[in-house]
């Protein structure tokens, strides 16, 4: 087989001495592969060394192609345009100059080749969803999803050999997705993608898994991957149990043995007092005894340690994924309180967009007939709501396609406040200060916790011992959320509104599921911003929101 990526010894550490990889070896073939792994295994990192933006210490990458990549969060800037955004506003400037006369000889080695780019651009737009984006507007006012797909673009305009993507389902609407995964099932290169969306991972050729520091791959998309996993943890469950079966034999082998020794002195000992034998014979069949019985002990000793051997190589083959345990007494909200009680405009927002007001909420759909409209991911809405009221311990879920204005409502019931102590969740997890460690974080908002406090809150999200003490700054997507949502959680006072925008973003499937465990555990109100259905049905969702781009929200 040939391969288009090898990764040959590849190590690499941050500055504070956190090791990620160490001498990984790995070969990618041609087809898609998807990339999957714990959070904190590696997985960014490595896709980074393959796209060069980071150099391995040592180790090398060989890549056969030109290489497109796209990372989990896409540079932004307030002021940098789609075509910024695109990679195309210098050729857009030089095909502008020389279409208004300025046939400078700069402006047609601008152009190269690519007299016809503003018409690719707009081809792939329009192909992902984006026909109502233009080249010229600011990334600023676009969704995190439209980000997203612009960014998808500009990588798809280069026409690259090797295509590497980092979670590129964060943020993006069930339309936006079904767009990718096009694009995904189009793609004739080769495809190194990582993520946790199993549809998207249902569309590869190969799983690669970097689990312990060693990447394996395979064959088949993610269900045969979990087909292959559950038969060799079958197997693995068998040899530990086939190995604590032989302990519990050898252990009483030992016994035995030890009873046998215990005997043998009691015999030697009655025989001498008992004058049947001579004392030199006595002592003579004493050590005898002593030494044959002490080699069946020592026999059943080192047979007992090759057991318990055989059961620790055994039990590393048997997967572990630790789950979050918490308990949150101090977040619970009575039952019919009012929590929240917000005024609401009907307008025409831009989701996340700065300043831009959010929509106003629908009532039930169905509501009024006449007013019922489908809406840009799928659902209805109907009669527009003037104030949006959350009640006790409810649990919402906010849906809606890209650009809808989700985020937009989230920050402004922050800045509108709530009846009750509330914490906010943004997009990019920002909340925390890159440069302190993780229980400094958490100590800078529970300021009367005491280190050892803190250090237990921590355990129970899943960072212990010296883990704690690493920089924000050095941990993977997965590992800051958590840290975030400890941080969250251990706020003082505790919220009692819990308000999340998109928090499956950059998880993987272990860490999806210790989300779920947490928020199960959180007692006070909850609003989730998501397009990922399955997540939200394991929360315990009781209302659930949809908002239209042009009319706001509608209850289902």
């Amino acid at each position: 087989m040939s391969f288009s990526i090898v990764v040959d010894h590849v190590s690499f550490g941050w500055p504070d001495g956190t090791k990620v990889l160490d001498g990984l070896d790995a070969a990618f073939p041609a087809g898609r592969t998807g990339l999957i792994g714990t959070n904190g295994s590696g997985k960014s990192t490595l896709l980074k060394i393959m796209a060069g933006e980071l150099a391995p210490r040592p180790g090398s990458v060989s890549v056969s192609g030109e290489i497109g990549y796209l990372p989990q969060n896409v540079p932004l800037g307030a002021r940098r345009t789609v075509s910024d955004l695109l990679e195309i506003s210098a050729t857009r400037a030089a095909l502008h100059a020389i279409e208004s006369g300025d046939v400078a000889e700069e402006h047609f080695a601008a152009v190269g080749d690519d007299w016809d780019v503003e018409e690719r651009a707009r081809a792939e737009l329009d192909r992902l969803g984006l026909d109502h984006v233009g080249l010229d507007r600011t990334v600023g006012t676009l969704s995190g999803g439209e980000t997203i797909m612009v960014a998808l673009a500009a990588q798809l305009l280069k026409r690259p050999e090797v295509l590497l993507l980092d979670e590129p389902t964060n943020n993006l609407d069930l339309d936006a997705r079904e767009r990718l995964y096009a694009a995904v099932a189009a793609w004739s290169g080769v495809l190194v993608v990582v993520s946790h969306d199993r549809a998207l991972l249902e569309l590869v050729d190969q799983i690669a898994e970097l689990r312990d520091g060693v990447v394996r791959m395979y064959g088949g998309n993610l269900s045969a991957y979990e087909e292959q996993v559950a038969a060799e943890q079958e197997a693995a469950q068998r040899m530990v149990r086939t190995a604590e079966g032989e302990i519990r034999r050898q252990q009483r082998e030992l016994i035995e043995a030890r009873t046998r020794i215990d005997r043998s002195r009691r015999v030697g000992r009655k025989a001498f007092e008992n004058k049947k034998a001579p004392k030199i014979v006595a002592n003579a069949l004493k050590r005898k005894a002593q030494v044959t019985a002490g080699k069946q002990r020592n026999l059943a000793i080192e047979k007992l340690e090759e057991a318990r051997g055989r059961l620790t190589e055994a039990e590393q083959g048997v997967r572990d994924d630790a789950e979050i345990r918490i308990e949150l007494p101090g977040t619970e909200v009575p039952a019919g309180r009012t929590v929240l009680t917000l005024p609401l405009a009907p307008t025409s927002p831009g989701d996340g967009a700065p300043g831009a007001p959010a929509a106003g909420v629908a009532c039930e759909a169905g509501a009024e007939e006449g007013a019922q409209e489908a809406d840009g991911d799928g659902g209805v809405r109907g009669v527009v709501l003037e104030t949006l009221v959350v009640r006790g311990p409810e649990r919402i879920a906010l849906l809606g396609p890209n650009g809808s204005g989700k985020t937009t409502l989230l920050k402004r019931i922050v800045e509108h406040g709530a009846h009750v102590p509330v914490r906010y969740l943004p997009q990019r997890l920002d909340l925390l200060d890159d440069a302190l460690s993780v229980v400094d974080n958490v100590r800078a908002v529970a300021p009367s916790a005491s280190v050892n406090d803190v250090r237990a809150r921590l355990a129970r999200f899943l960072f212990r011992g010296e883990r704690v003490n690493q920089a924000v700054g050095t941990l993977s997507g997965g590992e800051r959320f958590r840290a975030t949502l400890a941080a969250l959680l251990s706020a003082e006072p505790p919220p009692q509104l819990l308000l999340l925008d998109e928090p499956t973003n950059n998880l993987d499937m272990a860490s999806v599921r210790q989300l779920s465990q947490a928020l199960n555990a959180y007692r006070g109100a909850l609003v989730v911003a998501s397009h990922d259905v399955p997540f939200l049905e394991t929360i315990g969702i009781t209302r659930w929101l949809r908002q239209d781009r042009n009319a706001g929200l509608s209850e289902s």
